[in-house]
């Protein structure tokens, strides 16, 4: 089961990661609403720009510390959930802005995977 928890660490990690700091103004079509970037989709959201770097420092900061609780396992618990709060808010922002149900598949994924790390 170990091997399993370490392997949801690293999907949910490193895809966050590369997300918000490979990725960001990539287009992609899990973007909220019409946005073309990450920056856009939180404009489409009716968020403001403190509320994107806000988040994205939030999102890269527990990410980090979720690979690093594959060598500190007692600290898993943390960013797992911390994150899946974020993930579900993100859902909760699909659904405000009527998106089809797909555009929200990423984050559900995540917030159930971090989940299974905190649960298992």
């Amino acid at each position: 089961m170990e091997y399993v928890i370490i392997a949801l660490k690293l999907i949910v990690g490193l895809s966050l990661l590369n997300v918000w700091l490979v990725q960001p103004k990539k287009e992609t079509p899990w973007r909220g609403g019409d946005a073309k970037t990450l920056a856009d989709e939180f404009k489409v959201y009716g968020l403001s720009t403190w509320m994107f770097y806000f988040v994205g420092t939030l999102k890269v900061g527990f990410a980090i510390f979720l690979l690093v609780s594959i060598w500190y396992p007692s600290v898993e618990h943390f960013p797992a959930v911390s994150l899946a709060v974020l993930l579900l808010g993100s859902i909760i922002m699909h659904f405000r802005i009527n998106d089809p149900l797909k555009k929200s598949f990423p984050a559900a994924l995540f917030f159930v995977l971090c989940m299974l790390i905190h649960f298992l």
